[in-house]
């Protein structure tokens, strides 16, 4: 019998879709009967990847997306494993990343008037009354399956808006009699194009190079135009060409090499100034959700500010501004390939270039040294710093660095130094536990890449560690995960400091955010997944213990947890 879950399975595939990162449960019968006569008679259908958390299944799907750029499925039992995904589906949802949520739907009808009728308690317990509501505010298409006719239609309309900019998560719901109904195979729906990357206006190329080539200081601010590897070799050539420097804030991707003159560093959550974007008098924000923190830290106030994003008018924001001149909704890889194209047929004083070269050289070359002084190790003591150099000198050009470090985040995107287009990812969001997940999908995407997880203590218990590692045993996708361990959540702290500097909690002994008795949380992947597990508390112990994680990795095909004690909170 042929229903309209074999329908979703071939339409997915036709898609180009290759995992199933699936949770299932009573609403999803026909799905497994599908999968269960495609392996029996060799149907070719996506790759079923069980995921015991609903927050792993979606994190894995963010991850495969972030690497290949292509979204994946992530199936869930009706509205209770809707809202397990939730702080994944944040993340995708803030992070730009394109993926497919399917979940069933309670029977809705109990006298047994069709095949899948209410024949179990929990349907009853299950019938939401909007049950895509619970995540309409985050994705940007949500629909229900009404047949099993027109399902490769609905389909390829959720990816078509999945992949087209800006990116994002789609769900789509399919009640348990539509799932089981026979219906007669369809072929396959006419070409459904992801639209065309936007470009510039001329007008808007010329002003844009002609304010560049013409500033003092002119500065690019960007977050996660990495995204796409093109639209960081075009910034290279541009602020090569005209001496611009480039400053990340908040990166979620590598946006521009940490090694070239230009690059400034990155802004984080630091409560001062940043000198290099208050001298700049020309700033160009590319693809950033959050270019500066007003309350603290913003451009001088006659700085000309221009804005290309894919997303400019930040829809999902209630509040958020800028004040730009100018501001242009492109894809910047094309921008930039725009920009490139008409500086260099533009008249620009190579005196002024220089200078501007010479200038922001001179300012990377002082903070490399400063950053090279903070990696001294202090006696035995670990610190964030020597932690993260430790791990630089492991990375080859192979190696995909996931970074949840959460207070240590600015310290690893520091000292990580990394050059290469797609050598880090973060999650884009703010909703904790991204990385283990993230770190099976980017190993099944890159099978022959190093894939190392760093995360704070926090938010590798926030991962659902005892998931992630048995899921990466059974699918074979070894990765080193390192532990940032302060002993507790560091950043409700700092952020409490921020306002009340002196106050009752600054002197406070227990502000009920330390981890205390400590997890073994290396031990959590030992009994899980059988990972490598070992825990460090030395500097002198440090480095070869990550050598034997990473052969651990490498040559055992087995995942590594090393948990490093960092100073207490």
């Amino acid at each position: 019998m042929y229903t309209a879950s074999h329908a979703f399975l071939e339409a997915l595939t036709a898609a180009g879709v290759s995992y199933l990162f699936a949770n299932f449960g009573s609403d999803h019968p026909a799905l497994l009967e599908a999968l269960a006569e495609a392996a029996a008679t060799g149907r070719a259908v996506p790759e079923l990847i069980t995921c015991p958390g609903e927050m792993v299944a979606l994190s894995a799907a963010h991850g495969f997306a972030q690497v290949t750029g292509r979204a994946q499925a992530v199936i869930v039992h009706v509205e209770c494993g809707t809202q397990s995904l939730a702080g994944a589906v944040h993340n995708a949802a803030k992070g730009r990343v394109p993926v497919l949520i399917f979940a069933g739907a309670a029977p809705f009808t109990q006298e047994g008037e069709l095949a899948g009728s209410r024949n179990e308690f929990i349907h009853w317990l299950q019938d939401a009354f909007d049950q895509r509501g619970l995540v309409r505010g985050y994705v940007k298409y949500e629909n229900e399956i009404r047949t099993g006719r027109n399902v490769g239609q609905i389909v390829r309309r959720a990816l078509q808006i999945a992949h087209s900019d800006p990116p994002g998560p789609v769900y789509l719901v399919g009640p348990r009699e539509v799932m089981e109904a026979e219906v007669p195979p369809a072929p396959e729906p006419a070409q459904w194009p992801v639209l065309a990357p936007s470009a510039l206006p001329a007008d808007g190329v010329r002003s844009l190079v002609d304010a560049l080539a013409g500033a003092r200081r002119p500065l690019v601010v960007t977050s996660y135009l990495g995204r796409n590897p093109d639209a960081v070799d075009g910034l290279v050539r541009l602020c090569r060409w005209l001496g611009v420097g480039v400053l990340e804030s908040v990166p979620s991707r590598v946006n521009f090499p940490a090694d070239d003159p230009l690059y400034q560093g990155c802004q984080w959550n630091e409560q001062r100034p940043n000198a290099v974007l208050a001298a700049a008098d020309v700033i160009l924000v590319i693809d950033s959700d959050v270019p500066w923190i007003p309350t603290v830290n913003r451009p001088r106030g006659d700085a000309a500010i221009y804005h290309i994003d894919v997303d400019p008018l930040k829809q999902q924001m209630p509040l958020w501004h800028i004040p730009a001149r100018q501001a242009f909704r492109a894809d910047a890889a094309t921008a930039l390939a725009q920009l490139n194209e008409h500086a260099g047929s533009s008249r620009i004083d190579p005196a002024a270039i220089a200078e501007r070269t010479a200038h922001y050289a001179a300012l990377h070359d002082q903070r490399r040294r400063v950053l090279l002084e903070r990696e001294r190790p202090a006696g035995d003591a670990i610190t964030p710093e020597y932690l993260t150099a430790c791990v630089r000198q492991r990375l080859d050009a192979s190696t995909i660095v996931i970074n949840e470090g959460i207070s240590s985040y600015h310290t690893i995107c520091d000292h990580l130094g990394i050059a290469r287009a797609g050598g880090m990812l973060a999650s884009g969001g703010s909703s904790l536990g991204w990385n283990g997940g993230a770190a099976i999908g980017a190993k099944l995407a890159r099978p022959d890449h190093t894939v190392i997880s760093l995360t704070g203590d926090g938010s590798y218990m926030f991962s659902m560690p005892s998931v992630v590692h048995w899921m990466a045993r059974r699918y074979r996708t070894p990765f080193l995960q390192v532990v940032y361990n302060n002993g507790g959540w560091k950043s409700p702290k700092l952020s409490m400091l921020a306002l009340h500097p002196a106050g009752h909690g600054s002197r406070a002994g227990d502000l009920g955010i330390a981890f205390e008795p400590a997890p073994d949380y290396a031990g959590i992947a030992a009994a899980a997944g059988g990972a490598f597990a070992r825990t460090v508390e030395r500097a002198a112990d440090l480095e070869a213990a990550l050598d034997a994680a990473l052969d651990a990795v490498r040559r055992e095909r087995r995942c590594a947890v090393v948990d490093v004690a960092l100073p207490r909170l």
